[in-house]
């Protein structure tokens, strides 16, 4: 079953609950109403008729029929019956159709104390319930006579049966429409809906490029087809940048294995000491370590996760960066490069080394890269509540339509270039400055040069 049609039965049923309470609530009123017309109409005529009755000297005159008052006359036209009964109950004088109806106990014993009351009656020779009003006739306080108005409750039956028929018959159609127009807005309203699953069906992983690009709304559907959207750009994204993972990972591995194969390289171009192997085995153990923290970080930026410092231990930052410009040296002077460290004594800081040896080895291989003449600096000090470190080369520089996207995962600057990589190192750069609290910067002239500024916290 269809959630229309679902739906519109479910309307249908509470409708038809509502109606059926609402029906029920109108006919018990309209029947307690009636009633009460038809009490307060016996009342006011009984109480003509008793102001019409001739009292003598504490009786009434039996031995006349009632005389014609506009009281009586009314009665007789409205069809009612009117009974005047003695202190015993005996009728002394009767008109209407119902004069022969028995004499209920209740009312009667209720007359001699002196009360009115109302009672219903059933009458023998048709079966027509009939509503009595009984009243005494009260003179120095001695019953003198009583007083019996009767009515059929014909009509009242008749008008709730009219009102009963008009409920039963105008509810299922009411039911009936209201289910009708369910179906029809709930085809219009879930229409988005539908919309969403072919596009839901027309995806892959392959083929992640299907929107659904819905009018923009601000009810439940716009918001979930808006949300299925964005969905799908991120799904499309982590996708794109897992199949360029291979990619990546050449890149951001280039630096240390670069790094490992010159302390190779160095070591067997002739005979070394054994002090001199040692501190080659331990350089290519660091590196070896080093390059594991590099794929595991590198899986993250892939799946766009932001890197957290798990581990954070005092590092002395001014150590850190010589090291790091003593091991990448060998590369620059590969190149005829001038790569020189001028740090300041003291830096320290809290956070984790071997991300930060990552982040600044990521900034200078970008400028041994990306320049085939000059000089690279590398400036830190610090400033405030700050330490800067800067990064500056003599390089080929970067175009400012570029300056705002350096930073973003998988954007190269000059697609031109043969140089490997899918512009990854970046990115994690920045992740590993942020989560030390920190932040990078770049200023670039084209022809001059590039310098990178890293402010972390101290």
């Amino acid at each position: 079953m269809t959630l229309r049609i679902r739906f519109a039965l479910w309307a249908a049923l509470l409708l038809l609950a509502a109606l059926a309470i609402l029906g029920a609530f109108v006919h018990f009123h309209m029947k307690q109403g009636l009633n009460a017309a038809i009490d307060d109409s016996l009342r006011l005529s009984a109480s003509q008729v008793i102001a019409t009755v001739n009292v003598e000297n504490g009786q009434v005159d039996f031995r006349d029929s009632l005389p014609e008052t506009d009281a009586t006359a009314d009665l007789r036209q409205h069809g009612l019956t009117l009974r005047i009964l003695d202190a015993t109950g005996q009728v002394m004088q009767a008109f209407g159709p119902h004069y022969a109806l028995p004499v209920a106990a209740t009312s009667l014993s209720a007359a001699q104390q002196g009360q009115p009351s109302l009672a219903t009656s059933s009458d023998a020779q048709d079966g027509d319930s009939v509503r009595v009003y009984t009243a005494p006739i009260v003179e120095n306080n001695q019953l003198i006579a009583i007083v019996q108005v009767a009515q059929t409750l014909d009509s009242v039956q008749e008008t709730l049966d009219r009102l009963l028929s008009a409920l039963l018959l105008g509810g299922p159609l009411l039911v009936l429409v209201a289910a009708l127009g369910s179906y029809f807005l709930a085809a219009h309203t879930l229409a988005p809906i539908d919309q969403i699953t072919r596009t839901a069906r027309r995806i892959s992983a392959e083929d992640l490029s299907a929107r659904i690009s819905l009018p923009a709304t601000n009810d439940e559907v716009g918001r979930l087809a808006a949300t299925f959207d964005d969905m799908l750009a991120r799904l499309d994204d982590s996708f794109r940048r897992e199949r360029q993972f291979t990619a990546d990972a050449s890149h951001e591995l280039r630096t240390p294995l670069a790094a490992m194969q010159a302390t190779l390289s160095v070591m067997r171009e002739k005979r070394r000491t054994p002090e001199d192997y040692e501190l080659a085995m331990s350089d290519l153990s660091e590196e070896t370590d080093r390059l594991r923290s590099l794929v595991e970080d590198l899986l993250q930026a892939a799946r766009g996760e932001t890197r957290h410092i798990a581990v954070r231990e005092a590092v002395d930052l001014s150590t850190l960066l010589r090291d790091v410009t003593d091991s990448l040296r060998p590369l620059a002077e590969a190149k005829g490069l001038a790569l020189t460290c001028q740090v300041a004594d003291g830096l320290t800081l809290r956070g984790d080394s071997d991300a930060l040896i990552r982040l600044f080895v990521n900034l200078l291989d970008n400028a041994v890269k990306y320049i085939e003449q000059g000089s690279i600096e590398l400036p830190a000090g610090t400033d405030q509540d700050k330490i800067r470190v800067r990064v500056a080369d003599t390089g080929i520089g970067i175009a400012s339509e570029h300056l705002p996207h350096v930073f973003d995962r998988f954007y190269r600057v000059d697609r031109s270039r043969s140089s490997p990589g899918a512009g990854l190192g970046l990115a994690i750069a920045q992740q590993i400055a942020q989560a030390h609290g920190g932040k990078i910067g770049v200023d670039s002239t084209p022809g001059v040069g590039t310098a990178f500024s890293v402010d972390l916290a101290k």
